[in-house]
């Protein structure tokens, strides 16, 4: 399902032609369908374009696009028969969303690739001039995104820190002269910066 009210869109937009890489916590697979790389997504919590044993039995995962569709069209009262509900082709026990939610979030190699291109980024690229983009990150999970960009735009004088967040735009005061900070929705902020032709 496309929830994506342009937003994704925009932001591919602007960055499709730069030296770019996402790190996200969103799991909702909506970068990928903007046009987003995959090879420069890195989906820390998980993505519901993925299945994973429910136990888990393996480090696996597996796209469920094929299995999704026809248990859309089967469902009934939100409810699908029993014989769709998708089975783990090793141990044969249902299958669930690759969602970090508890301990049973299954990092598999795909996981962990994805991880070491995002590191690899980052350490290829230190003390250049490079832009830290923060969209939308609150305080649930800080030490993912918001405290990292913290730290490696202090390390880093020619780096700079945006963050555009409704209510929540900051920055520490050690960073401030690095920053801009933007208080308000990111869709009608990247709306204006493409309508202005703003040049990342």
């Amino acid at each position: 399902m496309d929830v994506d009210n342009g937003t994704y869109r925009r932001l591919y937009e602007l960055v499709k032609d730069k030296d770019y890489f996402i790190i996200t916590t969103n799991v909702d697979h909506q970068f990928q369908k903007a046009g987003f790389d995959k090879k420069r997504l890195f989906y820390t919590q998980g993505d519901y374009g993925l299945f994973q044993c429910g136990e888990p039995c393996c480090q696996e995962t597996w796209d469920n696009e094929e299995i999704i569709i026809p248990m859309l069209d089967m469902q009934d009262d939100m409810k699908i028969p029993t014989e769709f509900i998708p089975k783990c082709p090793h141990c044969g026990k249902p299958m669930t969303m690759n969602l970090r939610a508890d301990d049973k979030f299954v990092q598999d190699t795909s996981w962990y690739k994805a991880a070491e291109r995002y590191e690899n980024f980052l350490r290829t690229r230190k003390n250049q001039h490079i832009l830290f983009m923060e969209l939308g990150v609150g305080y649930n999970t800080p030490v993912i995104i918001k405290y990292p960009f913290w730290q490696m735009t202090s390390e880093n004088p020619d780096a700079v820190y945006v963050c555009v967040n409704y209510g929540e735009a900051f920055c520490p005061e050690q960073i401030a002269r690095q920053s801009v900070c933007i208080n308000g929705n990111i869709s009608e902020v990247l709306k204006n910066m493409k309508e202005t032709e703003y040049r990342l």
